[in-house]
Parts: C-alpha cells; structure tokens; sequence
C-alpha cells in the first residue's frame, strides 16, 4: 500500500506552486552554467529555505547527469528527533509539487536486514527539511529518467557508528547507477546559535566565518574522517550536516573515489551557502560568501 511523506515544507521554505518551482529551478540551473558530468557521483548541498540556498545548490544539482543513475541515498541530518543511529524512511513515496520521488523499497529492506537502522515515522520524516530541501532539485534533474531514492536521516553519531555506517554504504557508492545527495549548512553563527567565534586577525565577522568554513573544507578535502571530527572538537563549528558528512568520508576511503576537491570563491558575504560535487576523482567544492 502507497504511503504517502508530503512536501512539508512547500509553502514556506519553497514555493508550492509547481509552474513556479520548476521555473526557478530551471533559472537556476541555467544560471550556473555548468556541463553535466557521468563523472559527477554526489553532492554535498545546502538545505536552507530557497531564498537563502536555491541558486547556490544549482552549482551542485546542475552537474549531475541522469541517464545512468538509477538511485539517489539521501543522507540528512536530524534537526528535531534525537537517535544515535540512523533511520531508514517508512514512506513509499516522497512527494513534490514537481513530481513524486519513489523509495527503492528494495535497498531498504537490505538497510534494514543489518539490524543497524531505526524507523521513522512520517511524523518525524515530515518535520525534518534537511532531506526535503533536495528533493524538487532531484525531481527536476531526474524529470524523464527513472530514479527511485533511499532517504537515510543520520542521528547523532558517535565517531564508531559513524565509520560502522560508512562500511554499510561504502558497497553502494562504487556502482555508477548509484547517487549520494547529502545534505549540510555549514557554521550557523550567533546568539541564537550560541556559537560566536570570531578570530580577529580577519578582520570583519563573515571573514572569520568563511576562514573557519574553509578550514573544514580543506580537511574534508583530504577525505580524512578522523582530522575532520578533531576540527568539530577544536572549534565546534555549528556544520550540521557533521555527522553526514562523516559517514560520507568513511564511505569514501572505502570505495574508488578519490580525495580532490576545488573550490573556487566567490566573496558574497550575503549568501553563505556551501556545496560539493563528489566525483570519480575528484570533488569539487564551490561556496558562496
């Protein structure tokens, strides 16, 4: 029987008018100007409201080519349901204004048959934006090819569980027809997040911000999981997409992809919005300031 995860956040963190989603989806990726690439094998993308990170995430979803791939793993963190685990979804369908996403029913049941993961319930799945904010990119770039997705809400891990899920998925990353789309803000600064780092040898705020963002990047550049949570302990940063991110470095020294990454700035304190295309290779990590 269909079970039904509804575009939650459509309305408010995106338009729910379809003619009007897939037009600025379209504007988007046009804008980006980028070729699209068999080689390109998975993003690290925003989740922030549309107005905040639409135009950034362009720069990832638009290289993706989707006449090979048959399966997007979509790996989001936990904003508002605590679990030391990961949760595999119990939805059949994930909806959009734009097209409905299906879940390979299939690969879940391998997931869950490991004993490894928890469920979530469509409660919990519809309160979460982290994996939703990627879906109408998905079914945009996907529009005519068959895809079916895994969504997999990544809980806070410890360092253990999240190299054990790492060699859980590092198997499904080495088959072309296979896509990670994982999700992540990086630092979340201020009061409100009770996080105010500031070093002062750069100058303005959003500098010290961007300095402290780029370190990240440089170490998860090298694809090294345990320098990057000794950077999360030294400094903290408020990256919440941490732990999948994590689980995507173990799952990279696992399988064939290679630990490159470029990243180009562009110095637009207005948009901080990060993104990273994982390719065989190579990634290459575009950001905005």
């Amino acid at each position: 029987m269909e079970k039904i995860r509804r575009a939650s956040h459509a309305g408010s963190w995106y338009t729910d008018n379809p003619n009007k989603l897939s037009e600025e989806l379209d504007g988007w990726i046009r804008a980006a100007g980028l070729p699209k690439s068999s080689d390109v094998r998975g993003v690290i993308a925003p989740h922030a409201g549309y107005s905040y990170s639409g135009r950034a995430a362009a720069y990832a979803f638009g290289n993706i080519d989707p006449t090979n791939i048959t399966r997007v793993f979509l790996l989001g963190p936990s904003h508002h349901y605590y679990t030391p685990k990961c949760a595999l979804s119990t939805a059949t369908v994930y909806k959009t204004p734009i097209g409905d996403l299906p879940i390979d029913l299939e690969v879940i049941e391998e997931l869950k048959a490991t004993g490894k993961f928890e469920l979530m319930n469509l409660r919990v799945d519809e309160a979460e934006h982290s994996m939703e904010m990627h879906l109408p990119y998905l079914s945009k770039v996907f529009e005519g090819h068959p895809v079916k997705i895994i969504p997999i809400l990544v809980g806070a891990l410890s360092a253990e569980n999240e190299a054990m899920y790492g060699k859980l998925l590092a198997k499904y990353v080495d088959d072309p027809h296979n896509f990670f789309s994982v999700s992540s803000d990086f630092c979340h600064w201020g009061s409100r997040f009770n996080y105010m780092y500031y070093d002062k040898k750069y100058g303005a705020i959003h500098k010290s911000i961007e300095a402290l963002d780029k370190m990240g990047m440089d170490i998860i550049e090298t694809g090294d999981a345990d320098a990057f949570k000794q950077y999360l302990s030294e400094y903290d940063n408020t990256i919440c997409g941490r732990h999948p991110i994590s689980v995507f470095l173990h799952v990279s020294v696992l399988s064939f992809l290679e630990s490159q990454v470029f990243i180009p700035f562009n110095n637009n304190k207005n948009c901080p919005n990060y993104l990273l295309n994982i390719q065989n290779g190579c990634f290459e990590f575009p950001d905005f300031y």
